[in-house]
């Protein structure tokens, strides 16, 4: 895929990819305890102080996946950008308005959305299905990824969930057969 986006003008390389349960675990407690920002659907800023723990965790959703349970921590899944398309020094923010006119990643997210596909590529997030926000950069090999979604079971989760340090443990065990179905298998599958 990448050749092919070379071909078509575009330096597509990952921002982000494999993500391991310790950095996952880091960005879910710094968002529970406010050192990160907490956003809304509409990617305004929020005060976790200000909310339940139950609400945190539903807040931290929309937009990240539970330690444990994100699919960056299975090697298939990326989040993209156009090298190109920026200056050097540019802060990439992962935000919707980057991958929509005029950002400076709206042609290679009209590209990669009639490309990707063809190499085994689609994007998890759209918001059809799934009840994370959309996110336009975030990209998923399917033979491999929909094998490994399929063989995290609610145990394994909830074991790993069990023996951690997470924020608003007690809310996300309490709740976890909802939010697994809910964040982790309803996904946008083609």
């Amino acid at each position: 895929m990448r050749r092919a986006a070379l071909a078509a003008g575009f330096d597509l390389v990952p921002v982000s990819s494999f993500r391991d349960f310790s950095r996952q675990l880091s960005i879910w407690n710094d968002k529970f305890s406010g050192v990160r920002p907490l956003y809304d659907a509409n990617g305004g800023v929020i005060d976790p102080k200000e909310m339940s723990a139950r609400e945190r965790v539903g807040a931290i959703l929309i937009w990240s996946a539970i330690p444990g349970a994100s699919r960056h921590h299975w090697g298939t899944d990326l989040d993209l950008i156009d090298r190109g398309a920026t200056a050097p020094g540019y802060r990439v923010q992962l935000k919707g308005a980057e991958y929509e006119p005029p950002g400076p990643y709206a042609p290679l997210a009209e590209w990669l959305s009639a490309n990707a596909s063809r190499y085994g590529f689609f994007r998890p997030y759209r918001g059809v299905i799934s009840a994370v926000q959309p996110e336009p950069w975030h990209y998923s090999f399917a033979p491999i990824a929909e094998s490994a979604r399929d063989a995290l079971d609610l145990r394994i989760l909830h074991e790993a969930l069990l023996e951690s340090p997470v924020l608003g443990k007690d809310a996300l065990l309490s709740d976890l057969e909802v939010l697994h179905e809910r964040y982790v298998v309803r996904v946008d599958w083609p």
